[in-house]
């Protein structure tokens, strides 16, 4: 048996989202810049994919510019959003992804700007006190706080995020490559200037993403070359990629809540499974369904014997499992994420998620594996 339950890195692919990518691959070759028939009929495909992301949304088609990447997406709302508002000041949690943390860290270097990180709790969670303080105290700030960590799970509240950012005047832009497709998002309510999605997070295909960039703000492109995105990204648009990501949110908004029950079910019933299989075993993040991203349960086992191998017997095992421990000394490569957490870096972690796919007799099987590894390495 072969389990997947590394679906918080990427997800597989839905056999709908394969049958509408197939069909484009087949039948539109043109160039969606040419002003012929197989680029008007391109072009049609690209702009149709658009209205249906912005109507799932609740936001304008015009607020919507495909990337090819969620990567692409953080780095063109930061990098742009800070120099041509001459923003001078960012802040962000040292639990972000490294697409954002990465890119504020070189624009620091840069001299661009100074960085500020805002506090985060044992389990993730935004400390929203200090977030105003620092507000106060810097006036024009750019946020940058996700919705979901990709690690542990824990969400922040976007509506309390950006009504802090509203009244100090800051600009907000939100990491949502988790949550999208998983979550229902209306942007013409969400105070946010920046929102981003990865397609191969919810079934879609990789290799595409989107920016929504709210009305309320102006930036220029990252990427020039071509008036492509209405000007704001140069490049061939990925035809194929669009489509899919299209589908692919389609499919999960109509199927949302129901593929939330079951994921939501799986979830709870893997963590009550290794409670009382596993002696001592504790979990990272907020584990509260209302607080915690239900496709992800970061899991900390008991110190044992090799456990940097842990991951590796995993997929001897026949588990395909993410994670790892936080970093014990400043050489060791580790989760950024766990040490900033305070997670013990002698007990090995790693990070579970699922999908809709996922199925009873997959925990059941991981979790029998998982006490055999523990009970042989103890």
């Amino acid at each position: 048996m072969r389990v997947y339950l590394d679906n918080a890195a990427t997800t597989p692919l839905d056999p709908e989202v394969i049958k509408e990518m197939c069909k484009v691959m087949e039948n539109t070759y043109g160039n969606p810049s040419s002003i012929h028939a197989q680029g008007r009929e391109a072009r049609t495909l690209i702009e149709r994919s658009r209205k249906t992301v912005a109507n799932l949304l609740g936001t304008s088609p015009s607020e919507i510019f495909f990337t090819s990447s969620g990567t692409e997406a953080d780095n063109m709302a930061i990098r742009c959003g800070i120099i041509d508002h001459n923003i001078k000041h960012a802040i962000t949690s040292r639990i972000e992804h490294h697409a954002v943390i990465h890119t504020f860290e070189a624009l620091e270097k840069a001299g661009s700007i100074k960085l500020s990180f805002v506090n985060v709790d044992a389990k993730g969670n935004i400390d929203y006190d200090h977030l105003e303080t620092l507000l106060k105290d810097n006036e024009r700030s750019f946020v940058s706080i996700m919705h979901a960590n990709n690690e542990i799970g824990t969400l922040s509240d976007m509506e309390k995020i950006g009504d802090l950012c509203e009244t100090y005047n800051a600009i907000y832009h939100c990491d949502t490559v988790q949550t999208m497709g998983h979550y229902k998002h209306d942007l013409s309510k969400l105070k946010a200037h920046f929102v981003v999605c990865s397609a191969h997070k919810l079934h879609g295909p990789k290799g595409v993403g989107f920016l929504h960039i709210n009305h309320r703000i102006k930036i220029k492109p990252l990427i020039y070359g071509g008036a492509q995105e209405r000007n704001m990204r140069g490049g061939t648009e990925n035809i194929y990629g669009v489509v899919g990501l299209a589908k692919a949110l389609e499919m999960a908004y109509a199927e949302m809540e129901q593929h939330r029950e079951h994921i939501q079910g799986l979830k709870t019933y893997m963590k009550n499974q290794l409670v009382e299989s596993i002696p001592g075993i504790e979990f990272n993040g907020e584990t509260d369904p209302d607080k915690s991203l239900y496709t992800v349960l970061n899991v900390s086992f008991p110190e044992m014997e090799m456990a940097d191998m842990l991951l590796f017997n995993l997929d001897i095992a026949g588990i395909s499992a993410s994670g790892g421990s936080a970093c014990s000394s400043g050489s060791d490569i580790g989760s950024h994420v766990l040490t900033a957490i305070g997670t013990n870096p002698s007990r090995p972690s790693v990070r579970f998620s699922f999908s809709k796919y996922t199925t009873k007799d997959e925990i059941d099987f991981t979790v029998a594996k998982v006490k055999e590894l523990c009970l042989v390495n103890a």
